[in-house]
């Protein structure tokens, strides 16, 4: 089959990685893609947020599926286009995305679903801020209800601070801090099956030791040695197929990635937040173990097929990512530097560790830093430490004027196994 694959990050390098991989992908497009991606598909440009635009060009090529990666342009509406033009799409509509579109959507969808999450106020003007805040307490968690990029939410004791973020949302979801480790389980999903993957852990703060500003992720690792071996089933249970449910039942069938962010807390697994696709950087280390070749997968999804596919399969192996950003990330980043020791890791460290772009682009002959995370470093192993250790010695090969990366990565679970 000939996908096409729309996003430039390093969750679609890793998509397109393992549909590269996949024997039945006969052409592989990516648009607009990035230097990485380059090597594995075949670049065009689109303007990803233009769903008649999508449309047109996976027509043009032939596409018998089309794979929307971010949530800005599932949230746009671009399945409904592909949808519409009868191409299968991999993506909810843009109705059913709202489940990350708007954190207030979820936390309704939650309670008619009957789903576990923290409790939270929708407060729109000052006075409810500052209402909702002091019922609370401090740690205070603030939600801006709209799409941020994975930087829409503080974490914090300070009051001034909480109060600020949450009167520089138009509209933001306060709510109960939720104590234990989290965990992240991605669901693939035609709207009435859901099959769940293996769960991941990322690492949100900029700095070792959780601290810093919240990123979009830094870095994660799969699988989770300290979590419950019934874990997967009991969210599947009580989180996924009943909010998949309820999505149906209100007439917005939800098609594509159902992403739970789940805290394991004293009282029980919660919901922090549902996303619509594919978690970066959780993704580079769930598809690193996954076996099952991914494009039928993506397709069953896409037709409602899901209920006829075999048992997915799973390498025993861990995997790590560790994530390299630009300097001044989360801030502005700097971008437009040279990244060098590509091909070092490329001949030094293949098979079991490989690098996927995020933020890049070719000045000529050289890869160049475009974004606030510029590379996925990604590794397997026969465990976490191993995985671990090979990470980060190809990381060791690459250098980018300024970048941060975090050295903690899968530290402390490696260290329980």
């Amino acid at each position: 089959m000939k996908v096409l694959l729309i996003g430039n990050g390093a969750r679609e390098h890793a998509l397109c990685r393992s549909l590269s991989l996949d024997p039945d992908v006969t052409a592989l497009y990516c648009a607009p893609g990035n230097a990485g991606i380059a090597e594995v598909a075949e670049l065009h440009q689109v303007d990803p947020l233009d769903g008649k635009a999508v449309a047109a060009l996976a027509l043009e090529l032939g596409a018998d599926l089309v794979v929307v990666g971010p949530e800005a342009p599932l949230v746009a509406g671009v399945a409904d286009a592909v949808r519409e033009a009868g191409i299968p799409v991999f993506g909810p509509s843009g109705e059913a995305a709202q489940l990350e579109g708007s954190k207030a959507f979820a936390k309704d969808i939650m309670a008619g679903a009957g789903v576990p999450t923290a409790r939270s106020y929708v407060c729109t003007t000052p006075e409810e801020v500052d209402e909702a805040l002091d019922a609370f307490g401090a740690p205070y968690v603030v939600k801006d209800d709209g799409l941020a990029a994975g930087k829409g939410v503080v974490v914090t004791a300070d009051l001034e601070e909480a109060a600020a973020h949450a009167n520089s949302c138009d509209r933001v979801v306060i709510e109960e801090f939720l104590d234990g480790p989290e965990v992240s389980l991605f669901a693939i999903t035609d709207g009435v099956t859901v099959l769940p993957l293996q769960p991941a852990q990322d690492f949100k703060r900029a700095l070792d030791d959780d601290e810093g500003p919240n990123t979009g992720g830094m870095g994660a690792y799969s699988p989770l040695p300290w979590a419950e071996p019934k874990l997967v089933e009991e969210v599947l249970q009580t989180v996924l197929q009943p909010t998949v449910d309820e999505l149906r039942r209100r007439g917005t069938p939800f098609s594509g990635l159902l992403y739970a962010g789940l805290a394991i807390t004293s009282r029980g697994v919660r919901v922090i937040e549902f996303n619509a696709r594919f978690g970066d950087p959780e993704t580079q280390v769930v598809l690193a173990r996954l076996k099952t070749p991914l494009a039928g997968i993506l397709l069953a999804a896409a037709n409602g097929t899901l209920a006829d596919l075999e048992p997915l399969r799973w390498s025993d192996d861990a995997a790590v990512t560790v994530v390299i950003a630009s300097h001044n990330y989360p801030g502005t980043p700097r971008t437009g530097d040279p990244i060098t020791g590509l091909a070092d890791v490329a001949a030094q460290d293949a098979p079991h560790a490989y690098v996927l772009h995020a933020g890049t682009k070719h000045d000529g002959d050289t890869v160049v830093s475009a974004g606030g995370r510029v590379l996925s470093v990604t590794a397997t192993g026969k465990n976490l430490s191993e995985a671990r250790d090979r990470a980060y010695t190809a990381l060791g090969r690459i250098h980018l004027d300024g970048s941060q990366h975090r050295t903690d990565i899968a530290a402390k679970a490696a260290a329980g196994e």
